[in-house]
């Protein structure tokens, strides 16, 4: 699959958590946090389930993961703050 859609597959599914959070009763001060979480561990289910993720260890894995999933974050706000 490749290095930026195993990543960009990260960023996507917490951008839609993201979503999910923003809808729901929860506070929005809470949603880089949960991403943040839900991308550390989607990345360590990748290092564990996809053989061709583009790190190799534990603590790689999680910091892709929280990095995807606060990209997710960064690319709302971006598509926010254009639109305004």
């Amino acid at each position: 699959m490749g290095i930026l859609a195993t990543v960009a597959g990260i960023t996507v599914i917490c951008f839609a958590i993201g979503l999910g959070v923003k809808a729901s009763p929860l506070d929005d001060k809470f949603i880089p946090v949960i991403v943040a979480t839900c991308g550390g561990l989607l990345g360590v289910a990748g290092l564990y389930l996809m053989p061709d993720f583009p790190v190799n260890n534990l603590i790689d894995a999680i910091a892709v993961g929280i990095e995807s999933g606060l990209a997710s974050t960064g690319a709302h706000q971006v598509g926010k703050q254009l639109s305004e």
